[in-house]
């Protein structure tokens, strides 16, 4: 089993801290291999940025993406930006409030990650509830392993927001699912 995600926004809101929280899920409390790297522009917050990760059952030769299972886009920018080198049967998750222009030809799911976040009180978790959204949908690793990791990742202080954020994206990655 070899699967290799993306995941792109603006700088600022938690790309590169999603692609790590899946990585630490697959390599600390599950026991496969992962590598995760990122890329964001020169202005960091704002501009687009990336996160990709690749999680095996095998050892990982080459640490970048070649081919993307799965892509969660949370800004225009990026998905215009990103998307333009995957496969016709790429997994696609947006906010569709971030995403507007997202009609490709194919379905996408669509997960209203900020107005989530934003309904438990604080719109920063908006990534946190895409990681549980995708975690449904991607159904690659196990939820109770994608939530430690957040929990091992997060501040302290915001534990309970954010294990609240991933409980609701998870329900709403499964309701997604579900549409299909």
């Amino acid at each position: 089993m070899k699967k290799e995600m993306r995941i792109c926004g603006f700088g600022g809101q938690g790309v590169i801290l999603s692609g790590f929280i899946f990585g630490k899920a697959a390599s600390v409390f599950m026991d496969y291999n992962a590598v995760q790297s990122q890329s964001y522009g020169p202005e960091a917050r704002g501009g687009a940025a990336r996160s990709e990760v690749i999680i095996s059952d095998e050892k990982i030769g080459y640490p970048r993406p070649t081919s993307v299972d799965f892509f969660i886009a949370m800004s225009q920018e990026a998905f215009d930006t990103y998307r333009k080198d995957i496969r016709k049967d790429t997994v696609i998750v947006i906010d569709p409030d971030l995403v507007p222009k997202h009609d490709i030809g194919r379905p996408v799911y669509k997960i209203h990650a900020q107005k989530i976040a934003e309904k438990l009180g604080n719109k920063i978790v908006t990534n946190i509830v895409m990681v549980g959204a995708a975690t449904a949908i991607f159904d690659v690793l196990k939820h109770d392993a994608v939530q430690e990791a957040v929990i091992d990742s997060v501040p302290k202080k915001f534990v309970d927001l954010n294990k609240e954020a991933f409980e609701r994206g998870l329900e709403a990655g499964k309701n997604a699912k579900n549409k299909l």
